[in-house]
């Protein structure tokens, strides 16, 4: 019978516990998240597993990331299922502060963003990386971790996370891993339980025209053109998209030389009340 994992609200305690890993020579790794775990979720612990004897997932709703008019209030708090899930996998320890640890009176500190930070999803949530790397930076000096472990799905997320650890010279390896699917293709995202039974049948086209639009792009046809396409059909299925681009896959940069350079196509859309994003290899 698995153990339940040890719970800790304040960064001291994780700070404690993980040192204390440490100095027994164990390597950690840290999964952080909002809750509302799903399947996706699970595999990232599973690949922090391979790597490490100790793991923690963090859950914490990031007031930060949020924008007035976004689903900050709404967005699933399932702790004690959550807790549940990881336990059935052996995990040693949840961080589930409050906000008020993580952000104490008189909080004024965040981090300043570049590189693969520019553009996609900034143009249209200016507010969102900034957030998110302040909190990731945070829950990363709380525990130090050897490896934190992102979804792929996130993948723009995923880059601006890389490179500021790189950039700080935080001592913790970011490790990337591939993006669970429903077997019809759609990203596994808590946010996936927004959607209507209708929506969810049309949700697969995001993936699918992504998949297409890489296709055709291979094939040699012209990126301008085969996007607008993209776009052109998400919309016909009944998405509301805010971008499907062409861009470098190291560095988010626009693409100069299609031959020689590593390509990702990645896509956010609106259907309906929900907000969907993927991505592929192109």
């Amino acid at each position: 019978m698995t153990s339940a994992p040890a719970i800790f609200r304040t960064i001291a305690d994780l700070r404690a516990t993980t040192a204390s890993w440490h100095t027994q020579g164990l390597r950690v790794a840290m999964v952080p998240t909002m809750g509302a775990l799903h399947a996706g979720h699970l595999a990232l612990v599973e690949a922090g597993r391979q790597r490490a004897e100790r793991i923690v997932v963090t859950i914490f709703v990031n007031p930060a990331q949020f924008a007035p008019n976004e689903d900050f209030a709404a967005y699933p708090r399932t702790e004690t299922s959550d807790v549940e899930k990881l336990a059935a996998l052996g995990v040693e320890a949840v961080f589930a502060p409050n906000a008020a640890e993580m952000y104490p009176p008189g909080y004024a500190t965040t981090i300043s963003l570049d590189g693969p930070a520019k553009g996609l999803e900034t143009d249209f949530r200016p507010h969102f990386f900034a957030g998110v790397a302040t909190v990731v930076a945070k829950l990363l000096l709380a525990g130090f971790p050897d490896f934190a472990m992102f979804g792929e799905k996130d993948y723009q997320q995923l880059l601006v996370v890389r490179r500021m650890v790189a950039d700080l010279r935080l001592p913790t390896e970011i490790v990337g891993v591939p993006t669970m699917r429903e077997a019809d293709g759609l990203a596994l995202s808590s946010r996936n339980a927004y959607l209507s039974a209708e929506e969810r049948a049309t949700a697969v086209r995001l993936n699918a025209t992504l998949r297409q639009v890489a296709s055709a792009i291979r094939a040699g046809d012209a990126p301008d053109a085969v996007l607008a396409a993209g776009i052109d059909s998400l919309k016909e299925a009944g998405f509301r998209p805010d971008y499907l681009a062409l861009r470098n896959a190291e560095t988010l940069a626009e693409v100069a030389d299609l031959k020689a350079e590593p390509l990702r196509l990645l896509a956010a859309a609106w259907l309906g009340r929900t907000r969907l994003i993927d991505n592929i290899a192109a």
